[in-house]
């Protein structure tokens, strides 16, 4: 056949193609597959912002608009700040929730005890910082606690889980693990075999007859050289059998499982731990929550982030539980909420569902942790391809205005990250300073830095006129327990 004769059969069927998919179009569906994304490459996106938009579409929900803030209410707010309790200004939707101006009322708890630890060189104050893939690898939030405890003293990584799916790219610490652990997410699962942990994970061994395992090693850094006491938390079980080895450094001791409360606590070394292998046996039933690294003063910071969390499901946490970890870490003072990458999307239109959902989840965190401030840290940029052109996407300022309006209506601090790395478009510039990645939304580890001094120079700015204003203020602010739902 020659080669003439093969290019015009070639074409032929071609143009019969478009012909019989012009006959066909008549009598298909409008979409053969849903126009919404909801996931991508390594990306999980948990399914309570699915419901929640699945919802929120079948409501046919229309737009809440935010009402713009009176600049002269404010500032009259802030002058009866001088002779109002705290709490009632908590609850006043017209306060201007950002930190750096009268927001920081929202952290004071956290800021008293700040400024009681560098006045007086003693006590400690915990954070708990719930995030997705911004901060996967400890990425902002290594370095936020390195700021926090350079100033305030303070030294280990924290709380760390007993599985990741980021372990092999965590810098702040070292973290290996065996493959044959069944892991739970909040994320991913519903209903688990057992509850939750701190960080919404849960692990179990799947049988009595395998080996399981993890392994941590800290890096030599400034305040996280070592794996500072480190102590193994875990759930109750009937079984009375489990037993573990612990290899810290060179030395190996054996120690038997006690699983008989809610949350139980093993402490397995001291302070001078570089390197920690934990091996256990006969464990099967129980659940394993993780490992707490710090010298118990001064401040810490644990991460706590899962890659394609929207912030939703936080508001499964059991409170009996939670109340019980909030206890024995010491007490939570701070609990961020850094969330938006997962619940972008150019096709919504409204956030008013994600308002409701994260103001549910604000309550349940103070359940949780009754002790602790909160503070909402905003979507970044994130630029979207319009018209040929990478611009910031539409919907960014309608998650952010939503992000704003939940942390005014709950009383927590507000850090506008959006506005701090240069508003409209900044996404495309620190994509071109090669900061982010080529997804543009994603900051690489030279622009994660750069984030974390910008949110702790808020932090620091609260925390300066905190202590500008402290002799007028109340800082004993109680919020009330709205009930628990213990195990």
């Amino acid at each position: 056949m020659s080669s003439k004769s093969y290019f015009n059969k070639v074409v032929i069927l071609l143009l019969l193609s478009v012909v019989a998919f012009g006959g066909l179009k008549a009598v298909l569906p409008e979409r053969l597959f849903p126009e919404r994304v909801l996931t991508g490459n390594n990306m999980i996106v948990d399914s309570m912002l699915i419901d929640a938009i699945n919802e929120s579409e079948m409501a046919d929900a229309d737009i809440v608009a935010v009402p713009n803030v009176d600049t002269e209410q404010i500032a009259a707010k802030v002058d009866s700040l001088h002779a109002a309790n705290i709490v009632e200004v908590a609850n006043d939707d017209t306060l201007n929730p950002l930190i750096r101006d009268e927001g920081y009322v929202h952290l004071s708890r956290f800021y008293t005890k700040l400024k009681q630890i560098e006045e007086s060189g003693s006590g400690r104050a915990r954070v708990a910082y719930f995030g997705d893939s911004m901060n996967d690898g400890d990425l902002i939030v290594q370095d936020i606690r390195d700021y926090l405890q350079n100033k305030f003293g303070g030294k280990g990584v924290g709380f760390v889980g007993m599985t990741s799916m980021s372990a092999g790219a965590r810098y702040s610490v070292a973290h290996q693990y065996s493959k044959n652990w069944q892991i739970y997410s909040f994320i991913t699962t519903r209903r688990p075999v057992r509850p939750f942990g701190v960080d919404g994970q849960v692990t179990l061994a799947k049988d009595s007859t395998n080996t399981y395992w993890v392994k941590y090693e800290s890096h030599k850094l400034k305040n996280t050289g070592y794996l500072y006491n480190a102590t193994l938390f875990y759930g109750r079980s009937d079984n009375a059998d489990a037993s573990i080895s612990v290899k810290a450094n060179d030395d190996v001791i054996e120690k038997a499982l006690k699983p008989s409360d809610m949350l139980n606590a093993v402490k397995l070394t001291g302070s001078d731990t570089r390197s920690l292998q934990v091996t256990f046996s006969n464990a099967d039933s129980i659940p394993f929550y993780g490992f707490n690294f710090d010298d118990g003063k001064g401040v810490h910071v644990d991460n706590f982030s899962l890659r394609g969390n929207s912030g939703l499901p936080l508001s499964t946490l059991n409170n009996g539980l939670m109340n019980r970890f909030n206890s024995m870490l010491g007490g939570y003072d701070l609990i961020v909420l850094h969330y938006g990458a997962n619940v972008l999307s150019q096709e919504t239109k409204a956030y008013n569902w994600y308002e409701k959902g994260m103001t549910h989840v604000v309550e349940n965190l103070r359940r949780c942790f009754p002790d602790a401030d909160i503070l909402v840290i905003s979507t970044a940029d994130k630029a979207s391809k319009v018209d040929q052109e990478m611009v910031t996407d539409p919907a960014v300022s309608l998650l952010l205005n939503s992000q704003r309006s939940y942390a005014r209506k709950t009383g927590s601090g507000f850090i506008n990250l959006y506005s701090l790395m240069g508003g409209e478009g900044s996404m495309v510039k620190w994509v071109d300073d090669e900061l982010a990645g080529k997804d543009y939304t994603h900051f690489n580890a030279n622009g994660s830095k750069r984030i974390a001094k910008l949110i702790y120079g808020e932090i620091e700015k609260g925390y300066q006129k905190f202590k500008e204003n402290i002799p007028q203020h109340n800082t004993n602010i109680i919020h009330e327990d709205e009930g628990n739902n213990d195990l």
